[in-house]
């Protein structure tokens, strides 16, 4: 395993993030024990979750996820050996069964807080997430902004902040982050730090062969001002395996499963990912390593985070971290990707 710094913190985390979406719902507990103990195993400490998981969101099975890692934690008994992160909902996404309102106000955060340490069985967490956000803004498949005139919300990012200070002072938290953030909330809260509030330390959005644009505008703003870049889709929910393509998807396989999620298939997806796989073929690659390692080679990411719902998918994903792509190779990705550019944003 390699290793990096998240920026602005302490905490050496390895450059591969253990995804977990998936556990609760897709995969049982033993499951989810199994894969956390092949990934400690092979050098992973970096372990992401959120309190509305597991995906997709039901009330039935929301928390579970936490649950589990909390269980295996107090087994394991090994809490001070990894860094474990969670997230707290935004609203707007039909999950009033986790909190009403679903906002980012004191009181909101200090339910989401106490409740995802209780389920993950730990004092603190080392890095804290805003999963979306409050306003309305491009984000989950949409690549342009719209503004809506009609909007019921007043610019909150130093309130927010500020409530988040409390609890990492308070010892709840360690560090805080954004997710599926743009680039103006990103340089708000840049803002907001220069006039001391409390710096976030890392963005948390999609990133892939399909799904580039955060390389436009944001890229930039996470190298200058020292941001890391957690990544996650990085195989756009399994078709840059290219199991979509061959047929090897199986009716338990996420898109198979849950129909609703379209983002990865459209027509010019499908084509895209259809032309990065004969990249990989050949080239004589595993298609979901050279997804894998086009992301690791990138200056301004700081970790992708690999989700799996079998250990040997995910030994697959992580010797993606003993790969490097030649410039040919790189070369030939760009090609495409100047063809089709960003087709599942």
């Amino acid at each position: 395993m390699k290793y990096t710094t998240l920026p602005n913190t302490n905490l050496k985390i390895s450059k591969l993030c253990l995804g977990t979406m998936t556990w609760g719902e897709q995969n049982t507990e033993a499951e989810a024990r199994a894969q956390l103990d092949f990934a400690i195993e092979k050098g992973i400490n970096f372990i992401d979750c959120a309190e509305m998981y597991p995906v997709p969101a039901n009330p039935n099975t929301q928390g579970k996820t936490e649950t589990y890692i909390g269980n295996w934690l107090a087994k394991k008994k090994n809490r001070e050996d990894l860094i474990i992160t969670s997230k707290i909902a935004g609203p707007s996404r039909n999950m009033d069964h986790i909190r009403k309102p679903l906002d980012f106000r004191k009181k909101s955060l200090e339910d989401a807080i106490h409740k995802s340490l209780e389920r993950l069985q730990t004092d603190y967490i080392d890095l804290y997430q805003l999963h979306w956000p409050e306003r309305s803004t491009n984000y989950f498949g949409q690549l342009d902004y719209t503004n809506k005139e009609d909007e019921i919300w007043n610019d909150n990012f130093a309130e927010v902040l500020s409530n988040l200070k409390e609890f990492v002072n308070a010892g709840k938290i360690r560090h805080i982050g954004l997710s599926n953030e743009t680039p103006f909330g990103v340089m708000r809260c840049i803002e907001e730090s220069r006039k001391g509030k409390l710096k976030i330390v890392s963005v948390q959005n999609p990133y892939n062969l399909v799904n580039r644009k955060d390389e436009i505008g944001l890229s930039e703003i996470l190298q200058r001002e020292n941001i890391g870049y957690l990544t996650y889709s990085p195989l756009g929910f399994g078709t840059l395996t290219g199991k979509y393509l061959n047929g090897k998807a199986d009716e338990n396989s996420r898109i198979n499963q849950f129909k609703q999620y379209t983002r990865y298939s459209s027509k010019q997806a499908f084509e895209a990912t259809e032309k990065y796989f004969n990249i990989a073929n050949n080239h004589n690659l595993s298609f979901a390593q050279m997804s894998l390692a086009f992301i690791l080679q990138k200056k301004f990411v700081t970790a992708p985070i690999i989700g799996a719902t079998t250990v040997e998918q995910l030994s697959e994903n992580i010797e993606s971290i003993n790969i490097s792509l030649s410039k040919e190779i790189l070369k030939e990705i760009d090609l495409v990707h100047n063809e089709i550019p960003n087709p599942a944003p």
